[in-house]
């Protein structure tokens, strides 16, 4: 958030100091004043906010050196530099170098307003923008679109960081909703290959008969209706990389053309018999058991253990629920933006409904209720009367910490040692919350 902006008044005169603050005061400006240059160079810190108007003639550093050495340090701020008769000439070489404005002695309450006025203006948009561009860089960084603090999404972003630019084949596991093609296009966008194309293919959506040419593509008149030539979806990918989403529904006969691509790196046309050399990494995502899908021969063994060289699991929301808040809070920022309007507060019934919700659609589901909340509606369409309505704000806290103590103790056998490792807690802090809310 922007700190308020303010006016820093660098005047050796008091009484020209004072006139200056009194006249911003009366416009509701806020002003700091300090009567050298090396008391402002002292003030200001890389977190200033506002502008600075100073007066050239100063004891020991002048306004243009002052101004020298703030522009250094921040080129965007705007400074105001106050001249003496005869210093016109001085001031509009200032300018030249990055001075905002100049004001001649004397000038009026107005003139000081005005110019004030715009500085602060100028300041305020630069800032507006520096903001924008940190917050964007922010969402691009791997923490702002991986998003959670759990174990597991700490473990995920590690695993993405450790493997992204390489070009081994990746299996992304996890049930629908889980972010599966967030995960894929962040191994995509931290790997060198980013430059280049990022396709995604569902293989669940397409019929059999047009499967085969909209992944290797044919050549005109290869079949009926194929008036002209098609690149297909891997050799379009070559060079980037190529997103099977939902691969155990892809058809038998066909998997074992991909494992000839995938082991050959060239694969042919439809209607055509040449070679085309491709070279793309493949990630392919799956809500299934694709080990277990193999063991009963409803998927090629060999093509699973080709994609799984690296196998990345996406926990369902449920397996996370100390994710859910911030989660939310980012889906309702984001769609309060686009819909344009305040973010509305968070009331206890929607916290506990939040936390008690089992979401069976994981991340999209989240999702969908952030946006209904922030257009006003009612984040949840109906009532589960298995859920408590009436918790409030300390009750639906409780109702989280027990649900993540639960858990921790599930995944370590009951061990105390390893669950306060996992949650980061002292073991007899653990100990009294597990007596606290009855666990065994």
């Amino acid at each position: 958030m922007n700190l308020p902006l303010t006016v820093l008044i660098v005047e050796d005169d008091p009484h020209v100091l004072m006139g200056c603050q009194q006249a911003l005061a009366l416009e509701d400006i806020a002003s700091e004043g300090v009567g050298s240059a090396e008391e402002a160079l002292a003030r200001i810190g890389d977190d200033f906010a506002g502008i600075v108007v100073s007066d050239i003639r100063l004891p020991g550093i002048d306004g243009l050196e002052l101004l020298t050495r703030l522009k250094a340090r921040d080129a965007s701020l705007p400074v105001v530099l106050i001249t003496g008769h005869g210093d016109i000439n001085m001031a509009v070489g200032a300018m030249r170098n990055g001075a905002y404005d100049f004001m001649e002695k004397p000038f009026s309450p107005e003139r000081l307003v005005d110019v004030v006025r715009r500085a602060l203006e100028q300041r305020g948009l630069a800032r507006e923008v520096s903001s924008l561009r940190r917050q964007l860089a922010e969402r691009n960084s791997l923490e702002g679109r991986i998003i959670g603090r759990s174990p597991a999404m700490q473990h995920l972003r590690e695993l993405i960081a450790n493997v992204g630019d390489t070009s081994a084949n990746v299996l992304i596991e996890g049930e629908t909703g889980t972010g599966k093609e967030l995960v894929a296009r962040c191994l995509h966008d931290f790997s060198r290959r980013q430059p280049q194309p990022f396709v995604a293919l569902n293989c669940g959506g397409l019929p059999e008969n047009l499967f085969e040419s909209e992944i290797f593509g044919h050549e005109a008149n290869a079949f009926t209706g194929a008036g002209k030539r098609r690149i297909g979806k891997i050799e379009h990918a070559n060079g980037g990389t190529l997103f099977l989403d939902e691969v155990e529904s892809m058809p038998i006969a066909l998997q074992i053309k991909l494992l000839r691509v995938l082991q050959e790196r060239t694969l042919e046309r439809l209607g055509s018999n040449q070679s085309i050399a491709v070279d793309c990494r493949v990630i392919a995502a799956t809500k299934a058991d694709l080990e277990d899908l193999s063991r009963k021969k409803e998927f090629r063994s060999d093509l699973y253990y080709r994609l799984n060289v690296v196998t990345l699991e996406l926990p369902p929301l449920r397996e996370r629920r100390e994710d859910i808040l911030q989660l939310f809070e980012h889906f309702l920022q984001l769609s309060s933006l686009r819909f344009d309007r305040e973010p509305p507060l968070l009331d206890n019934q929607t916290l506990s409904r939040l936390m008690s919700h089992d979401w069976p659609g994981n991340v999209r589901e989240l999702r969908n209720v952030a946006e209904r909340f922030a257009l006003g509606l009612p984040a949840f369409k109906k009532a589960d009367a298995s859920v408590n309505n009436g918790l409030g704000f300390a009750e639906a806290v409780e109702a989280f910490e027990r649900h993540l103590l639960t858990e921790a103790l599930q995944r370590s056998g009951g061990n105390l040692s390893q669950a306060s490792l996992e949650l980061g807690l002292a073991k007899t802090t653990l100990f009294d919350k597990v007596k606290k809310y009855g666990l065994s």
